[in-house]
């Protein structure tokens, strides 16, 4: 027999399990166990207990009440009897042939007729009185044996083996209820989300987060009621928090909550979660976010649900059928006939089963029990095909909470959540916080303003090159409300912040002037907008793709400079024409970094405002310019990297430009520089990295150039035509392959930058130092063996650069420049320490006077 303790291990699972058991998993269980326990008991009983008792029929008896067999052999007879008010089946099994006699028997039966010839006769009288029956020769061991052969032959199978088919049916039972715990399939998604859901639901954020939500909407029905119509311009028609529509720039569902004024709703009560339970709420989030990912793609546990139910019921039908066909054949009285009459001397008997009435009754509880269980598991099959629990909507949470973008979920996610309201809904409402995009937000908003002070931002603003206080925040999970507070930043650098969020407080920053954007589609609310509209004079925008620029940019109407770095290929610029840049009236400076293959169309809207326009491509060839005569009022162009072979046409037209920049194109020739005669106001052409091989004599008509940049080209000579150039103050001609310096500088009076570094020069010409108003001038990296002592007419000379050359020595005159410091001279050490040290003494003094490089 199994122990009790044995059996119940059967319907062990963990007690964390329950919340996944539905009432009716809750009640069959039970049952199962009251069916467990009516097997125990009827099998006791049977182990316990006398099996069935037999006692010989007479053979007078016998022949008054059966049928002669007319075919001689008598396999099976049932004699039906009826005792007081009961009627039971009466069975007399045989054996064979018809009973045959020992030559024994018969010689004790002639043997007791010869000396006994009248008792018989008396005997057959006594019994007609004498209702207390007759008396029988059998011992006891014979009675024990006729009991053992009688209980096999005589008592139908289902009386004996009654109390194991219940135990049997009854684990199958009890097995399939709890398989879908058990299987390794299921079990592994079932442990973790029961772990994630009692977490969920213990969580200190679920609370803060539910609080703050009612707080919320009773602050907002106030505010609705009483501001609706004194700021109705500022409420924003988007039902979801955080996300625009596609006409307006506001974020907030309903912007007047974070006015200037009224900055943002706090929660007295809870305003800082502990530190630890900020870190595990964020685990949290993302636990949930990856189970949902795992779950979602498969319904395995809802079929494996399914099919135990139908196995279940499937097994109610079979024993509920079998088991009411035997239910009649369980009987108090029995007819044996053993075929055994040459050991006992009876060939039929009465026997009794000690256990029917009480087997009876056990087994209609039993069929009671199966017939309860099966109509549950009939339910349980009108709930998992009438309902749809492969879908499972968050509605009603989304309805009562602030959390409008909990998304529903499917396939074994959804059943399990299912599964989960039949044991409590508050368990589903509280879980579906952590699926909550706006919740996380909220969290990850606590958590940034605790970590990140005022204090601590105030250590990360910094002096830019401009000498402006600038703060960088580099990959945060939001903006910290604290940075608003930092009155007089001003620059803002935001950089993979993908929830960066700006506030109405930004209107404090009144000295903010510059922001920058960099893969961080900030969503700003409408007061924040309109300040931002009327105080940002410069936008940086780092993107991917186009789309991710937020759409309020294209609407700052007082903004001065743009910068846009990211992919704008053909399709894309179609989108940013939808968002065109004409609303962008006092726009001065466009900066565009990209991939472009012609000038975007939308550039031309703000082409009669531009007064610079930079456009740097990644090597991508640009083709189509002829936009580019529309921007009569550029002054500056730069055209870097665009794979140019030529200077483009549609420069000419141009006629207000000042600085020309063809840097890193693949320009050989410039033929055409002779149309820039035309371009009066042409002062800097900036033509370096390129492929030129020679300067043509043309140069000579751009008669206002003062810059001319030829660096990092293929230039062997220097052309007489360029020192024809009389205005000219800066000249560029560094890494080249340039071996002789014209003795021609000598006419550039004017001159007060010169870069020949890395050349093939080997001597210099005296009349370099002609040119009495050089401020820089750059040497290094050629081939020069010594400096003329003529250098000390430059007076004006603050950079010298002379490294990497042939010298043995530096000339002394050098302390006659008289601006020319330690820090400008550009030279290695051993030749410094040639010099004398009166030299030395001077170049070492301190000077404020700034030097440039003109570079």
């Amino acid at each position: 027999m199994f122990t009790l303790a044995e059996v119940a291990s059967l319907s062990d699972i963990q007690p964390t399990y329950r919340i996944l058991k539905p009432w009716w998993d809750v009640f069959m269980d039970y049952l199962a166990v009251v069916m467990l326990m009516v097997a125990i008991f009827a099998g006791t009983m049977q182990l316990t207990k006398d099996q069935v008792v037999c006692l010989p029929v007479l053979q007078s008896t016998v022949n008054s009440k059966v049928q002669p067999d007319t075919s001689g052999k008598a396999d099976f007879t049932t004699v039906e009897t009826t005792t007081g008010q009961e009627e039971a089946s009466m069975r007399t099994v045989s054996f064979g042939s018809a009973p045959t006699v020992t030559p024994d028997i018969l010689l004790s039966r002639a043997t007791s007729s010869q000396y006994q010839p009248t008792e018989s006769g008396q005997e057959l009288k006594k019994e007609q009185k004498d209702s207390s029956g007759r008396k029988t020769n059998l011992d006891f061991q014979q009675y024990v044996f006729i009991n053992q052969m009688c209980y096999h032959l005589a008592l139908p199978w289902y009386s004996k083996y009654f109390p194991y088919l219940v135990l049997i049916h009854t684990i199958i039972l009890i097995v399939s209820s709890n398989f879908w715990f058990k299987y390794p399939k299921t079990c592994s998604k079932i442990e973790h989300f029961v772990s994630i859901l009692g977490k969920c639901f213990e969580s200190p954020w679920t609370t803060k987060a539910l609080s703050e939500t009612a707080c919320e909407d009773s602050e907002e029905n106030k505010q609705r009621l009483t501001g609706a119509q004194s700021l109705p311009k500022y409420v924003s028609t988007s039902s979801d928090e955080g996300s625009p529509s596609a006409s307006t720039p506001m974020i907030t569902k309903s912007g007047f909550k974070f006015s200037a004024d009224k900055p943002m709703i706090e929660i007295p009560s809870v305003t800082i979660l502990d530190k630890k339970d900020g870190e595990q709420a964020k685990a949290l989030f993302e636990k949930v976010r990856k189970f949902r990912a795992h779950v979602e793609d498969s319904d395995l546990i809802y079929k494996l649900y399914v099919g135990q139910t139908v196995i279940k019921t499937v097994k109610f039908i079979f024993i509920l059928c079998y088991t009411a066909n035997f239910v009649n054949t369980i009987s108090f009285e029995h007819i044996c006939n053993p075929k055994v009459e040459h050991l006992i001397g009876y060939t039929q008997f009465e026997c009794t089963h000690n256990m029917a009435y009480m087997l009876k009754k056990l087994l209609i509880s039993y069929i009671s029990l199966i017939c309860v269980y099966g109509f549950i598991c009939l339910y349980t099959l009108f709930w998992l095909f009438r309902i749809p629990l492969k879908e499972y909507s968050f509605e009603k949470v989304r309805e009562e909470s602030s959390f409008s973008d909990i998304p529903d979920v499917k396939n074994d996610f959804a059943f399990l959540l299912h599964m989960v309201d039949q044991y409590d809904q508050l368990y589903s409402k509280r879980f579906g916080v952590f699926l909550s995009e706006v919740s996380e937000n909220k969290l990850r908003g606590i958590s940034l303003n605790h970590e990140w002070t005022y204090e601590k931002l105030r250590q990360h603003v910094s002096r830019n090159a401009q000498d402006k206080q600038e703060l960088h925040l580099f990959m945060l999970s939001g903006v910290p409300d604290a940075v608003f507070d930092l009155t007089d930043l001003d620059v803002l650098k935001l950089e993979l912040i993908p929830e960066a969020k700006i506030t109405a407080k930004i209107s404090q920053m009144t000295n903010l002037q510059e922001l920058h954007l960099y893969h961080c589609p900030a969503k700003v609310e409408q007061t924040a907008f309109s300040f931002l509209r009327d105080h940002l004079r410069c936008l940086h925008v780092k993107f991917t793709d186009v789309a991710e620029i937020p759409a309020w940019v294209y609407l700052l109407k007082t903004l001065r400079e743009l910068y846009l770095i990211g992919n704008l290929n053909s399709e894309n610029n179609k989108m940013i024409g939808l968002e065109s840049l004409r609303e962008l009236r006092h726009l001065k400076i466009l900066h565009v970094k990209s991939n472009l293959t012609k000038i975007p169309p939308n550039i031309t809207d703000v082409a009669p405002h531009l007064t610079k326009l930079v456009i740097h491509n990644d090597g991508t060839k640009l083709v189509v310019l002829n936009s580019l005569k529309k921007m009569t009022n550029v002054a500056e162009l730069e055209l870097q990297n665009c794979e140019l072979e030529r200077i483009p046409h549609a420069i000419f037209s141009l006629s207000n430009l000042q600085e020309l920049d063809l840097k890193s194109n693949s320009i050989r020739t410039i033929e055409e520089i002779i149309s820039f005669q035309h371009l009066k106001r042409l002062t800097c052409l900036k033509l370096w990295h390129n492929k030129i091989v020679s300067i043509p004599s043309s140069i000579t008509h751009i008669k206002n150039l003062e810059s001319l940049y030829l660096s990092n080209n293929k230039l062997e000579t220097l052309s007489a035509a360029v020192f024809s150039l009389q205005k000219l103050r800066c000249l560029d001609v560094s890494y080249n392959s340039i071996a002789v310096i014209p003795v021609e500088i000598g006419f550039l009076q004017n001159l007060q930058h010169f870069h020949i570094t890395g050349n093939k020069v080997d001597v210099l010409p005296k009349q370099l130092f002609k040119c009495v108003k050089l401020r820089t001038l750059s040497l290094g990296q050629n081939c020069i063996t010594s400096i003329p002592d003529k250098i000390s007419q430059l007076l004006q000379l603050t950079y010298l650069e002379l490294k990497g050359n042939c010298l043995d020595r530096l000339p002394a005159t050098l302390g006659q420049c008289q601006l020319l410091r330690k820090s400008g001279l550009i030279v290695e050490d051993h030749l410094f320490d040639t010099l004398p040290s009166e030299v030395k003494e001077v170049l070492n003094q301190d000077t404020s006077i700034p030097f440039a490089n003109g570079i």
